[in-house]
């Protein structure tokens, strides 16, 4: 579907609030570099950014023997100066504290990864940074998907987090959906992956998850409804995110959760809670990446016959050959597949 028109009355109107939004920005950087050359700003601290709201962030102030410890564990609401790259929930970073309780952004700290997706024009746009886990939730409700599921594997595989399997809701676990789930989870198990289990309602296995958590930065992804934000409630009593409920009609979950927020956990680990996706698209990442995210392709890639095989027909293709042989999953093979056929669409 092609795009509507804008006549010359709308496009004056888009040009004039575009005028007016850069207009607020360069006030606001002009009036941050006076009081930089005034010295009304205290002197460079340290600190992490625990919620990202637009051109204002909130940092915490973190420990070091160099800087000021009144503002450690203090969460002051910053603006960002205009030539720092996209700052993101996680991010490590330099401030300087302002007269009235905020703050001014002054720089970034080296990153030691980021959480990519794209927009809905294609750009790359980091969602959380310095994560160790990325713990993939999902549930029997809704339904799960397999290809969602390695999707978001293949997303950290390229980052280097570490990709952790939470199948939860396990109350509602019946007859009919606990055999394709719990065969799923073993599935990945077999791969070496971590795969827990986890019910909020009866409090299955929130111990385990809580050990996993301590002492790491952890996001929780996955589709809307899957329990998140429920999940958080718990690991988090006082937090209490808005939790939303499954729509009826459609079974998929309602978004709750507006920004990503970094929570500390009472054993030491850090939590981003990141908004809810229904779909997490892989159009940064090449074919060749696509492959490395599959564990069970290690080894097997560049010992096929032909250096172009895309691994559907071929003679002598190695992946092939390791699925009929029972080393990789015929689902998690149709699975690779399809992401494949996907970045074409794009």
């Amino acid at each position: 579907m092609s795009k509507r028109k804008l006549n010359r009355r709308q496009q004056w109107r888009v040009e004039k609030i575009q005028k007016e939004r850069a207009s607020r920005v360069s006030r606001k950087d002009q009036e941050i570099d006076e009081k930089l050359s005034a010295g009304e700003l205290g002197t460079e601290q340290e600190g992490q950014i625990i919620a990202h709201y637009g051109r204002q962030v909130d940092v915490e102030g973190t420990t070091s023997a160099d800087h000021d410890k009144q503002y450690q564990g203090k969460v002051h609401r910053c603006y960002m100066r205009a030539n720092i790259d996209a700052l993101v929930t996680g991010d490590k970073v330099v401030w300087r504290p302002g007269p009235d309780g905020d703050g001014v952004v002054v720089a970034r700290l080296e990153r030691e990864n980021a959480l990519m997706r794209p927009d809905t024009r294609g750009q790359l746009k980091p969602v959380a940074a310095n994560i160790d886990y990325i713990v993939i939730v999902f549930a029997p409700e809704p339904y799960a998907h397999a290809n969602l599921i390695d999707r978001y594997i293949v997303a950290a595989e390229s980052t280097g987090i570490e990709p952790v399997l939470l199948l939860n809701k396990t109350d509602l676990l019946n007859a009919d959906n606990a055999p394709r789930l719990l065969e799923m989870a073993e599935r990945y198990q077999n791969i070496g992956y971590k795969v827990l289990t986890a019910s909020t309602v009866d409090e299955d296995g929130l111990t385990v998850l809580n050990q996993l958590l301590d002492n790491r930065v952890s996001v929780f992804v996955g589709q809307s409804g899957v329990g998140k934000s429920s999940l958080v409630n718990v690991l988090l009593p006082g937090i209490n995110l808005r939790v939303g409920e499954l729509s009826e009609q459609t079974r998929k979950g309602m978004h709750t959760t507006t920004t990503a927020m970094l929570f500390h956990l009472p054993d030491g680990g850090d939590l981003i809670d990141s908004p809810g996706i229904r779909e997490f698209g892989l159009w940064h990442i090449d074919e060749r990446q696509v492959a490395e995210g599959f564990r069970e392709f290690d080894g097997l890639l560049g010992g096929c016959k032909f250096r172009d095989c895309t691994h559907r027909q071929e003679p002598g293709c190695a992946l092939r050959e390791a699925l009929e042989a029972g080393k990789i999953s015929p689902e998690r093979f149709d699975s690779y597949h399809r992401i494949i056929a996907s970045l074409d669409e794009f």
